[in-house]
């Protein structure tokens, strides 16, 4: 099971690492990690997704709860949360035909195109995960010269709103 962790941590030089280490020397792996500051500029959030049973979930929770610098640790994917993903991918586009089909492409996935060479153009996507694999699937033909993508990032859905963004 996939489980989407959000901790609030102090902002301070070494949690990434103390939280990060402590996870890795107890053999779980972080399928992917996103840390950014709050609104609040003395604390961080990280989000990062575990995969594992229940018992894998509580460990780490129990564990996190235990370090100093960390403020909350909640189970996100266990709430209704929008979660999204960034990417910067450089794709081969020849000028004429080739080219319009990938700008085509990057209009049907919502993307932009944030820089254009002579025979390539970088694409800015962000989305659900899914939406970002398919997209990588569907410009793997013309060629991708360069990816580089986000860890994930989460935020629990306020109670009046229900209705799901793409």
């Amino acid at each position: 099971m996939r489980h989407v962790i959000s901790a609030l941590v102090q902002n301070v030089p070494g949690v990434l690492s103390t939280i990060s280490g402590m996870l890795a020397s107890r053999g779980y792996n972080i399928d992917s990690l996103a840390v950014g500051e709050t609104e609040t500029a003395d604390l961080s959030r990280m989000t990062f997704v575990i995969v594992g049973d229940d018992s894998v979930l509580e460990q780490v929770r129990k564990q996190l709860e235990k370090i100093v610098t960390v403020v909350r640790v909640d189970d996100i994917s266990a709430q209704d949360f929008v979660e999204r993903d960034l990417m910067l991918i450089k794709v081969r586009a020849q000028s004429g035909a080739q080219r319009s089909e990938v700008r085509e492409l990057t209009d049907i996935f919502r993307g932009r195109i944030v820089d254009v060479g002579h025979d390539q153009v970088m694409i800015e996507i962000s989305g659900q995960e899914r939406k970002i694999i398919a997209f990588i699937e569907r410009v793997r033909p013309f060629g991708i010269i360069e990816l580089v993508r986000t860890g994930r990032i989460a935020m629990v859905r306020s109670a009046t709103n229900h209705q799901e963004e793409s």
